[in-house]
């Protein structure tokens, strides 16, 4: 199945769980919306429902819980960007949420996204749809990527780690947690709405572990060498900021390079899926051609 399939079904699943409101607070509402519904890669629901279909499960019972990793995505953007954080004007160009709505109303709006994820995963509609165990645990999953063991710890790591010497070590562990820990989580969750077996699991892992580290050298290499307007934000930030990347470490092309051995690893991991893993092969191949 073509992975491009899968984007309206959830631009407009997210349309629905997100509708415009009129009301005293319709001001957060469409803030929420501002920075949910305004495209993006959709990178972390693409691989539940993939990985939930590979692995024999219904995709239409799975696309509240692959919304529910794009809303912790989101707040997770909107935070980022704040002020006190990375300081960030612009994303997927436009003005980031806090230069729209002020930063209150930002943080609130992160906040609001946070919370409707797991009242979309919890619904009693999407726990019939997939079974109470399966949606436990796929809600667990995604309730530990993005906790302090995972995107928040990589965070503060993060926001620790600016202005000082950090080794490749810390790095990988930052990025593991900070970005990994989210698309591991959305590889796990397809897993375990399907019910995959252990050989599955072990696959979608491998996987994933290895497109999140790509993933986020492309991101610091593009921060290099990408064109400011294509990426729809600020290049160069990185080494203004006195941030530690792979490209600051290792070197462009060293960089350039680990990120194809990342790819082919990826396209390994596959082996399991046989001709079915075609399409998340294409995929990872393009996360690492990408230009934004």
């Amino acid at each position: 199945m073509k992975l491009d399939a899968y984007l309206p079904m959830v631009e407009q699943k997210l349309e629905e769980f997100l509708p415009k409101e009129h009301c005293r607070y319709e001001r957060l509402i469409e803030a929420m919306r501002y920075s949910l519904l305004d495209g993006g890669k959709r990178v972390r629901p693409v691989l539940v429902l993939e990985f939930c279909r590979l692995c024999g499960g219904d995709v239409q019972a799975a696309l509240p819980f692959a919304c529910a990793v794009e809303m912790i995505h989101t707040y997770s953007l909107i935070h980022d960007d704040l002020p006190c954080m990375d300081n960030d004007d612009m994303r997927r160009g436009k003005p980031s949420n806090h230069k729209t709505f002020g930063e209150d109303t930002a943080l609130l709006a992160g906040d609001g996204l946070l919370t409707l994820a797991f009242a979309v995963m919890l619904s009693p509609e999407s726990i019939a749809a997939v079974g109470a165990g399966r949606a436990t645990e796929a809600a667990f999953q995604l309730a530990s990527a993005a906790g302090i063991h995972g995107m928040v710890g990589g965070q503060e790591i993060d926001l620790r780690s600016e202005g000082t010497a950090v080794s490749l070590e810390t790095l990988q562990e930052m990025d593991e947690k900070k970005t990994g820990a989210l698309i591991l989580a959305a590889t796990r969750m397809g897993c375990a709405l399907a019910g995959a077996d252990e050989r599955q699991r072990r696959a979608a892992e491998h996987y994933a572990r290895a497109i999140g580290l790509a993933f986020q050298i492309v991101d610091d290499i593009l921060d290099v060498e990408g064109d400011a307007e294509t990426l729809g934000k600020a290049t160069g930030s990185d080494a203004e900021n006195q941030k530690a990347t792979y490209v600051s470490l290792l070197g462009l092309e060293p960089a350039k390079k680990r990120v194809k051995e990342l790819t082919h690893a990826a396209v390994r991991a596959l082996e399991p899926f046989g001709e079915e893993g075609i399409s998340l092969a294409d995929f990872a191949k393009d996360l690492a051609l990408r230009r934004c």
